[in-house]
């Protein structure tokens, strides 16, 4: 690889450190609450460990070398520099590693699954291990990963018989893609939820389902299909005649900790719901079940409005390249009761928006099952990354029959790097861009939770014979003006339909959903932008304005997530935002231009027409997500990959090389949250809260004071 290559692959320097505003909100609970607060915020940490490990095989050893490190140095960096003979640029390098280290949970980027390195020389590393035999036991440990590039493959997250890494297959360098699609298929035909597994094929050709759980064999009363391990595969295909078993306990010692804060939490609960979630909680954590698990999701869209929000458990499957498993997360946030306002009135107003999305009721859900949806201040987040908004849960027949809720992340929408630096926007739209770019994401982040992933009808035979949909009379195609031919089989669910793509395609639709509706002056309305009357020149206007350039930025800066030797895209909302680029600039009548003048892209610059946004901009917005839409609907994975592949589609030479070239010359270092910690007083059970400074110090000192506990 040569130096040019190698540069995108170093680590910020310097980070963006941000601190998760919080004090005034938490000091704002009951004491009830603030311990309820502070047991979640202890079972999402304890799983701190487990996203390391489902990040790298190496992880948990670097994070294990920077808190031994802290707690050589006793967070005197410079003096720890001096005992190893480091200069102060060295152990800067350290330290920026470090905190984008912990602030991705491990040495792969959340936000694009490609590996980070230190911008210092390995002997750097070396030294400062050497100064405490602790730290250079884990650095031992690490066996060069730290540093290692000669395959470039492994720079990226992916499927291994693709020449990437990844540890939701672990110990397995033989699994082929198509054997983990065997048995997530037998799986599925089982009855067996994939969310908390990994799959492991031993040397003898088995392949034991690791699932995670407190309890390292399976439930006396059995666990979700029975209490029966191991099972002969019968059925022609890959699989026939293999070995298939259940082993439980993985990450047992994690699990086991959750498990305790999580009954303590539920000690602490406002009302039954919350103590019935965290019941379901605890036995899904102790037991491996997914099915209680299911049932803790249930009760959580029924604590509606509590002060105190949470959630925890294997949620996001963007991370598993075969996109069925899920990363473990958990938070735990204060509501936000002024903001919550503005997005209730959202949720009041929801059931008049959808009808306006570019499809007949027959796509639509019978009934809009209003969710509650609240704006956020976190105190804990744990996982690898954290999202402005979250809109869940992610099973199928829980969203369609019994809703989902929405929250958006306040303290994160509205946490600012110092000195960002805003490529690719004109100069005359600078002033409209920053004002109104945090009330634009609000909006748009509001829309995409809400309207976004929370409309769309699945047709489905849900049982053989029986179809949520008039199967004698199908519902006409507005893509081909024909009855529709496909539709979800017993047992299918979207994302096992879609397999790998379904992160992307419905972060895609939830984006195109959000930008459809935005331009509902009613809507803008709702969050305190003009009057609700058509003025794309006034204030509403300018949020409009400041959301669709938002888009046209935010797609072109994505490409710095596809990777030119693979030609695959490392991040789903990237992926979606480029393909929403692509339909404004294929939109009718110069809706948007990439201009330059520079053969070398160096001046590039977003010219999007305002004053057609109303026309074609929403225009080629209603058709791409009609689109999308549809073949959702119908569960048509051949039509809906191959469009969806076409608008995301990169290729080597214009948004490839020069394109990509001049975005990641001009790329802005992420940001990297640091969090508070609680500690209860186990004597009066008060507790208080400890907030660090938005430096690498600061939140390498977080973690460490996390550590001991």
């Amino acid at each position: 690889m040569d130096a040019q290559e190698l540069a995108q692959y170093y680590a910020d320097a310097p980070p963006a450190v941000v601190r998760l505003e919080i004090g005034k909100h938490f000091e704002a609970l009951t004491p009830k609450q603030k311990r309820y607060a502070h047991f979640i915020s202890r079972a999402s940490f304890s799983g701190n460990r487990i996203v390391l490990r489902q990040t790298s095989p190496e992880a948990e050893s670097i994070y294990d070398f920077i808190i031994a490190l802290h707690k050589a140095s006793g967070g005197n960096w410079k003096a720890l520099a001096e005992k190893a003979g480091v200069e102060e640029a060295g152990v800067n390098d350290f330290l920026h590693y470090a905190a984008q280290f912990l602030g991705n949970a491990g040495n792969y980027k959340s936000f694009g699954d490609s590996k980070f390195i230190p911008r210092c020389p390995e002997a750097t590393f070396a030294a400062l291990a050497s100064t405490s035999p602790e730290a250079e036991k884990h650095y031992k440990a690490t066996n060069g990963a730290i540093f290692s590039t000669d395959k470039q493959g492994l720079l990226h997250l992916g499927f291994t018989d693709e020449g990437h890494l990844t540890t939701y297959y672990p110990d397995s360098p033989s699994i082929t893609k198509d054997e983990i699609n065997a048995v997530a298929k037998w799986a599925a035909d089982k009855g067996l939820l994939p969310e908390n597994t990994r799959l492991r094929k031993t040397e003898d050709g088995v392949f034991e389902v690791l699932i995670a759980s407190a309890k390292t064999s399976v439930p006396s009363d059995g666990g979700d299909i029975g209490k029966e391990i191991e099972f002969i595969v019968s059925e022609d295909g890959t699989l026939n005649g293999k070995k298939i078993r259940l082993v439980y306990g993985d990450y047992a010692s994690q699990m086991e900790e959750i498990t305790e804060n999580i009954k303590k939490a539920a000690a602490n609960a406002e009302n039954e719901t919350q103590e019935n979630m965290h019941t379901a909680y605890a036995k899904s954590f102790e037991e491996g079940s997914i099915l209680a698990f299911k049932d803790s999701q249930r009760y959580w869209i029924r604590d509606q409005g509590p002060m105190v929000e949470c959630n925890i458990g294997f949620i996001e499957t963007y991370r598993d390249p075969a996109g069925i498993r899920g990363e473990w997360e958990g938070f735990a946030a204060v509501v936000n009761l002024e903001r919550t306002r503005a997005f209730g009135e959202l949720v009041r107003n929801a059931p008049s928006l959808i009808p306006l999305l570019p499809w007949s009721k027959d796509f639509e859900k019978d009934k809009f099952l209003s969710p509650d949806f609240t704006s956020l201040e976190v105190l804990t987040f744990c996982g690898s990354g954290i999202p402005a908004g979250i809109n869940i849960p992610n099973y199928d027949d829980i969203r369609q029959q019994e809703g989902f809720k929405n929250v958006s992340l306040g303290n994160v929408l509205s946490a600012k790097a110092p000195n960002e630096k805003i490529p690719f926007i004109a100069d005359e739209d600078l002033e409209i861009y920053k004002k109104y770019r945090d009330a634009a994401f609000e909006v748009q982040v509001g829309l995409h939770e809400l309207t976004g992933h929370g409309c769309g009808k699945l047709l489905q035979e849900t049982s053989p014979g029986v179809y949520n949909f008039d199967r004698e009379n199908p519902p006409i195609s507005p893509l081909t003006n024909k009855p529709v031919t496909t539709w979800y089989r017993p047992g299918q669910t979207w994302g096992s339909v879609f397999g790998g793509l379904a992160g992307a395609y419905e972060e895609c639709r939830a984006e195109l959903v959000a930008m459809h509706l935005s331009c509902e002056f009613q809507a803008l309305k709702i969050f305190g932008f003009g009057d609700g009357s058509v003025d794309i020149d006034g204030e509403a206007g300018d949020v409009l304005y400041a959301s669709y350039l938002s888009m046209a930025r935010a797609g072109l800066c994505s490409v710095e997530f596809w990777d030119p030797k693979s030609q695959k895209w490392g991040q789903p909302h990237c992926q979606a935002r480029f393909a929403i680029l692509k339909s404004f600039l294929e939109a009718e009548d110069d809706f948007c231009k990439l201009e330059y003048k520079n053969e070398d892209l160096s001046d590039l610059t977003i010219r999007l027409d305002r004053s057609k946004i109303l026309t074609s901009g929403r225009k080629a917005v209603g058709d791409f997500l009609q689109k999308i839409h549809i073949y959702k609907s119908t569960a048509d994975v051949d039509e809906g990959t191959k469009f969806f592949n076409r608008m995301s589609g990169v290729g080597l030479e214009y948004w490839g090389s020069k394109v990509r070239s001049v975005v990641l010359k001009n790329k802005q270092p992420r940001k990297v949250f640091v969090q508070a910690n609680t500690y209860l007083d186990e004597s009066t059970g008060d507790v208080s809260i400890k907030e660090y400074d938005p430096t690498p110090e600061g939140i390498i000192e977080s973690f460490a004071d996390r550590e001991a506990w």
